[in-house]
C-alpha cells in the first residue's frame, strides 16, 4: 500500500442555515492508502457524513481539496462508489436488474453483464433472490443488493455511509464478515462512517475520531489488532475503552452545546 488513494488536503466546509454559518469540517487532513480499510467515528454532528459527501463529490469542500485516486474531485466519479444507509436500490427493478443497471448505463456488452452479474450473486449470496424485488427482500438482503451494485462498477474506491445502521445485531454481524471477506478478496480502499465503536473496531485497519461541530481529527489510529477479531479479547475492550472515552468527550460537547442553545432560545 505505497500509493494515497484518497487526499485531504485543508479542508473546510461551511454551511449557511438560520441566518447563520455553521463550521461543519474545519482544516481536514487526510492520506488514505490504496487498500486500506477506515472508518470514520463520532457522534451525531461530528461531520462523519459531511466528509464523506465530499469526498463522493456531492458537497465539494467550502476551502481546501480533495484528491482521489489521483484526480481533484470536482464531483461524483467512476472510481468512487457509494453505498447508503437507506439502500438506494430502484423498487420496479428486480436484484439482477438492480445491479445491472450501472454497466448498462456504461455501454457494457450483454454477455460481460451476464457474467459479472452471475458472479456478483454468487459472492454475496443473492442467486437464488435474483428475481425478486427490493420490496420482498429483508433490510441486510437489500444492503447486498447494494453492495453488489457498486462492486459492479469495479470502483477501486468505495464510501459506505453507515450501511449497517438500520440492521438488527446478527444481520449486522454477518454482512460485516460478508464485506471483510469481499474486501480482503478485491482489495478496495473503503471509508466506512459509523458511530459504532465495536463495529469500527471489527472493521478497520485505522479508526479517525472526529470532533463535535467543527468536525476535526480529534485522533488517528491504526488497528494493530490480528483479523479475524474476537469482540471478547481483552486487546479488543481496552482499545473500545479508550475510543469510548474520546467519543464521550465529543458526546458532552454536542450536549452542552444543545444546553446553551435552548438557554439561548
Amino acid at each position: 500500500m505505497n500509493k494515497n488513494h484518497i487526499q485531504v488536503r485543508g479542508v473546510n466546509k461551511v454551511f449557511s442555515t438560520g441566518g447563520r454559518d455553521v463550521v461543519a469540517l474545519k482544516d481536514i487532513n487526510l492520506e488514505i492508502p490504496q487498500g486500506q480499510f477506515v472508518c470514520l467515528l463520532g457522534p451525531s454532528g461530528c461531520g462523519k457524513s459531511t466528509l464523506l459527501n465530499a469526498i463522493a463529490g456531492f458537497s465539494l469542500p467550502s476551502t481546501g481539496e480533495i484528491m482521489a485516486d489521483g484526480h481533484l474531485v470536482t464531483g461524483p466519479g467512476p472510481e468512487r462508489g457509494m453505498v447508503f444507509q437507506e439502500y438506494a436500490l430502484f423498487p420496479w427493478m428486480t436484484v439482477e436488474k438492480n445491479i445491472a443497471f450501472g454497466l448498462e448505463i456504461k455501454g457494457m456488452a450483454p454477455q460481460r453483464i451476464n457474467e459479472t452479474v452471475d458472479q456478483l450473486l454468487r459472492m454475496l449470496s443473492l442467486t437464488d433472490f435474483r428475481h425478486r424485488y427490493p420490496k420482498d427482500l429483508s433490510g441486510g438482503m437489500r444492503q447486498r443488493v447494494a453492495i453488489a451494485r457498486v462492486l459492479a462498477l469495479d470502483s477501486p474506491i468505495m464510501l459506505m455511509d453507515e450501511p449497517f445502521g438500520a440492521l438488527d445485531a446478527l444481520t449486522r454481524r454477518n454482512l460485516q464478515d460478508e464485506l471483510l471477506r469481499i474486501w480482503a478478496e478485491l482489495k478496495k480502499t473503503i471509508i466506512f462512517v459509523t458511530h459504532s465503536i465495536e463495529e469500527a473496531i471489527y472493521m478497520a485497519d485505522r479508526i479517525i475520531v472526529m470532533t463535535y461541530r467543527p468536525g476535526t481529527v480529534k485522533r488517528d489510529m491504526m488497528v494493530e489488532l490480528p483479523r479475524l477479531r474476537d469482540p471478547s479479547s481483552s486487546e479488543f475492550n481496552a482499545l473500545k475503552r479508550e475510543l469510548g472515552m474520546l467519543v464521550m468527550e465529543e458526546q458532552q460537547r454536542h450536549h452542552n452545546d444543545e444546553m446553551r442553545m435552548a438557554a439561548v432560545d
